[in-house]
């Protein structure tokens, strides 16, 4: 009596079409990273997918003799008389349990327990085939068995492409962005005290292939050695502007030119806004995008809620202003104008009222300009702040007095009240800088005796804020400087950037 040998249906389609399984490389696969640690190009998405790993098969044939197969076949021919061999393959996914499907032998009853000679449960079943009935797998078409192959890959790709940013690392490492610099530790536990025009050349940067647009200090006073930059060419940088000048982190987010970032007030955050319309908040050490959202309009300035650090304004190329909560992800108001462009916003003491400056300026007076808002209920105070006919593409507050300052295209800095009716002080006019145009930024020193703009032609001019006279001009740079500000502890360091996509550092 002849025993029936094992043979394997070709469960292919009709085509003959030979499937070889793709082995990976175990040397290069990366089998552990921390979560803090970022290579030069880092992808966060998990680790390679479709590794194909070889199963031993146990067979039992009519004698009764347990026979271990490791390798397949080379030949195998069709017997109407036999069923379906164990897989000499498995296909196993990063990420999930190993899923094995297990075979009756056409000897096999239901209850017998050979089933558990295999070393195999029959409870085990792949998640693309159905439960076995009588030991015979249902057919399932070779190109359904490659779609639910590569679903899971494709899944953990669009999700990296939509939560992570690309994230270049600079030469000092990861662990400068959590160090606290030796410069900076003498000064924590005092008070600023007084500030001095700065006269040198400290450092100066020039990794950025276009124009910076905003350029800030960290927040965080024991981690203030950072200096963040959006710029033209795509990309964010935050820096060691205190020790070494070195770029620490290069934040590839957007696609189009970045117009503004902010530090979060945790310092571990940056939130980003630019022409291609998107906002990315991005932890700075890991590269996630903790918060992502396409806005209608493209942004030119965004800032947080003094008091609510989960909130932020955005505005730019569009009538409107929005107030976004980063836990639900939603937009919480809208604030409405019959302008065409927010250029800046200013939040006032408390977070109640914020202005914004827009480009809205009739024929012989500046009506709207400048717009003082209700945080709560998105209800115009004003809007008969400024009646010059220039308009304002920037903002600041005093630190100690209820007073801003708005530069203007006029080439002067005008001086206004921070509380209603938000006069004007016709009697202090800072001028001698240039505009032209540019969005040029303006600041007051931590101590408020010091307000401090760029220049169109590149210079750097600091006035006396009690009586508006000049105290200095620096020469920075060739290109027009569009900001300059101090840095929050240190007495009299000052950073600056230009068009030319430099930033340089000054005491």
């Amino acid at each position: 009596m002849m025993s029936s040998s094992l043979v394997a249906y070709d469960d292919s389609d009709s085509e003959a079409e030979t499937e070889k399984p793709e082995v990976c490389n175990a040397s290069s696969r990366q089998t552990s990273l921390p979560s803090s640690s970022v290579n030069p190009v880092q992808n966060f998405a998990p680790g390679s997918l479709g590794t194909y790993e070889k199963q031993p098969t146990e067979n039992t044939d009519s004698s009764g003799t347990r026979t271990v197969c490791g390798d397949p076949p080379e030949h195998c021919t069709q017997n109407n008389n036999t069923d379906l061999t164990s897989p000499y393959f498995r296909k196993a996914y990063a990420g999930h349990s190993a899923l094995c499907v297990s075979y009756k032998s056409h000897e096999q009853s239901p209850g017998s327990s050979a089933s558990s000679r295999n070393g195999v449960s029959q409870k085990r079943i792949h998640k693309d085939s159905t439960t076995a009935i009588g030991g015979i797998r249902p057919y399932i078409p070779k190109r359904l068995r490659q779609e639910n192959s590569s679903m899971p890959e494709k899944k953990d790709s669009d999700q990296r492409e939509g939560t992570d940013c690309d994230v270049k690392l600079g030469i000092s490492g990861d662990q400068t962005l959590r160090k606290i610099s030796e410069l900076i530790k003498p000064y924590l536990g005092s008070k600023y005290k007084f500030t001095e025009v700065p006269k040198s050349l400290i450092f100066c940067m020039s990794k950025h292939s276009g124009p910076v647009n905003e350029i800030q200090w960290s927040p965080v006073r024991e981690q203030s050695h950072m200096l963040l930059s959006a710029s033209m060419d795509k990309t964010i940088k935050v820096w060691d502007a205190v020790d070494t000048g070195c770029c620490l982190k290069t934040y590839s987010c957007h696609s189009c030119a970045v117009r503004a970032a902010r530090w979060s007030s945790c310092g571990r955050r940056i939130l980003s806004g630019g022409f291609d319309s998107m906002l990315h908040l991005t932890d700075i050490e890991t590269g996630k995008q903790i918060f992502s959202s396409k806005n209608e309009f493209r942004i030119s300035t965004l800032k947080f809620h003094p008091t609510e650090s989960n909130i932020f304004i955005c505005g730019g190329f569009s009538p409107e202003v929005k107030a976004w909560d980063i836990r639900t992800s939603k937009v919480l108001r809208v604030y409405k104008a019959a302008v065409q462009q927010t250029l800046d916003i200013l939040f006032l003491p408390e977070g109640r009222e914020f202005l914004t400056s827009t480009d809205a300026v009739s024929r012989d007076s500046a009506d709207r300009t400048i717009i003082a808002w209700d945080f709560q209920s998105a209800a115009k105070i004003s809007n008969q702040i400024f009646h010059e006919r220039y308009t304002c593409p920037s903002l600041t507050l005093h630190p100690k007095e209820p007073m801003f300052v708005a530069q203007t295209n006029g080439n002067y800095l005008a001086l206004f009240s921070a509380q209603r009716p938000y006069r004007i002080n016709k009697k202090k006019r800072y001028e001698g800088h240039k505009v032209e145009g540019f969005a040029v930024g303006c600041e007051f020193s931590p101590d408020g005796t010091l307000l401090v703009t760029g220049s169109s032609d590149g210079k750097v001019f600091f006035y006396n804020y009690h009586t508006a006279r000049i105290i200095r001009t620096l020469s920075a740079h060739k290109e027009a400087c569009v900001s300059a500000i101090f840095h929050p502890v240190l007495p009299s360091l000052l950073a600056t950037c230009s068009w030319a996509g430099e930033i340089k550092i000054w005491q």
